[in-house]
Formats: structure tokens, C-alpha cells, sequence
């Protein structure tokens, strides 16, 4: 029954991680896209007054499955964890929580933008021209010579 365990909360944790990542590709995944991210914001947010940023009940339950299972020295993610798992490295934690956080920032961001884009272009002025089209063209030409 642990080894059960274990892998279902490896495919639970990749598919939640994955999922964050690209939920909201898909116009009929965004609304329980946006309930996920909400919940593991808050997981890593305001749980993390009594355990620690970062923290997530899913990793706390996977690493009682492996603990049992006689694994030690688990890290505090479930992401470092992979990430020594599939490189065969001791992946530097710290670097693993930047990157993350990173990742997160960014793609919240490009949501934003993409946003952005969807309403200026709903918002087309009379002759045509989307004003934020306008300008990443010209932030691109610039950039170019």
C-alpha cells in the first residue's frame, strides 16, 4: 500500500505542478486553473506562517509515505526532490526556490500580458491600431538595431 502511495502522490504532485503551469491554455480548464493556483498560492503564503514558505499538504503527506518507506533526508520541496531525481545531483535548494519563484513570476506575468492583449485588442480605436500592439512593435524594432 506505500508504494501505491508513493507513486500516487508523484503522479498527484507532476500532474498538480503541470497543471499550474499550463492550466489556463485551455479555455475550459481556466476556471479550476485559477482555483489551483489560488490554492497553492495560499498553501505557500499563509500556511507558511506555521510551517515555513513554501509549504504544501502534499508534500507533507508524501514524505510521511516515504519516511515510512525508510527514506531520510527529504527536502523541503517536492520539486527539489525531483529535480535531484531526474539530474542525479544535490541541486542547490535555494537555486531550486529561485527558480520556482521565477517560473511562477513569469508566468503569471505572461498571463497578464496576454490579458492585456485580449481587452486592447476587444478595445480597437477607429482606425485600427492596438496601442500595446503599437508599442511591442517598437520596443522589437528598437531591440533590433
Amino acid at each position: 500500500m506505500l508504494h501505491f502511495l508513493d507513486i500516487f502522490y508523484t503522479i498527484a504532485h507532476l500532474a498538480l505542478t503541470l497543471f499550474n503551469l499550463g492550466g489556463w491554455i485551455w479555455k475550459k480548464t481556466r476556471k479550476i486553473h485559477l482555483v489551483t493556483l489560488i490554492l497553492t498560492a495560499t498553501s505557500w503564503s499563509v500556511l507558511s506562517i506555521w510551517y515555513g514558505w513554501g509549504y504544501c499538504p502534499l508534500t507533507d503527506w508524501h514524505w510521511q509515505v516515504k519516511e515510512k518507506l525508510g527514506e531520510k533526508n527529504l527536502p523541503s520541496s517536492f520539486i527539489k526532490y525531483f529535480a535531484d531525481k531526474i539530474t542525479g545531483r544535490d541541486i542547490n535548494p535555494t537555486l531550486v526556490d529561485n527558480v520556482t519563484l521565477g517560473c511562477l513570476v513569469f508566468h503569471r506575468s505572461s498571463i497578464g500580458i496576454r490579458q492585456l492583449l485580449y481587452e486592447e485588442n476587444r478595445r480597437k480605436d477607429d482606425t485600427g491600431s492596438s496601442h500595446i500592439k503599437d508599442l511591442a512593435m517598437i520596443v522589437i524594432i528598437d531591440q533590433k538595431h
